[in-house]
């Protein structure tokens, strides 16, 4: 009767393990505030990353502090990089593309699944295994939502506000945090 138990339980165990968990959804002030090891330890294998106001302002005025050494650092721990960008100037997301030495796409229409999708199949990974990090929430986060993939999203770097930043920014973006730094950017 013991081992008929001891069957049953592991068969019930079985089936939980395969059960689907709920994307992770984190909030956090800069791209360099994330943990590297964390990400590895949650199975991470591959990241998409926004560009505009993610990692530079979309009027190229200021950079997230550390985000290119975060970046060197997550691809050292073997994590793999995509940039989507809804941004229409396609020679700046090419130039941060080989400045950061990560294929990039864009327009991408996120949150629209197909470019997310696309990025994912060119990491060779499960949605379950891919974090989409991006300041906007009707966007990244959306986007990662539809495919099923992580998510963590980041305050938004200043920039000039578009109409509907105006009439929904707070419920779209997180204001970039006053104490902060941020770094300038020059070419």
């Amino acid at each position: 009767m013991l081992s008929f138990t001891k069957s049953l339980s592991r068969l019930f165990f079985k089936r939980c393990d395969r059960k689907p968990q709920k994307p992770y959804r984190y909030s956090v002030e800069i791209l360099a505030d994330i943990d590297i090891d964390w990400l590895v330890h949650c199975g991470c294998k591959g990241i998409i990353l926004d560009l505009d106001n993610t990692i530079v302002s979309e009027d190229d005025r200021y950079l997230s502090p550390g985000a290119e050494e975060w970046i060197s650092k997550a691809k050292f721990a073997g994590l793999v990089f995509f940039i989507l960008s809804n941004g229409k100037r396609q020679h700046r997301v090419l130039y941060w593309s080989k400045r950061l030495g990560i294929p990039a796409l864009s327009p991408a229409k996120k949150p629209f699944p197909k470019a997310l999708r696309h990025a994912i199949s060119y990491m060779r990974s499960y949605p379950s295994q891919v974090f989409v990090i991006g300041d906007s929430f009707h966007t990244d986060v959306m986007g990662a939502k539809i495919t099923g993939c992580h998510c963590i999203q980041v305050a938004t770097l200043p920039h000039p506000p578009r109409w509907w930043e105006i009439i929904a920014g707070r419920y779209l973006q997180k204001p970039y945090p006053q104490q902060r730094e941020i770094w300038n950017f020059q070419e």
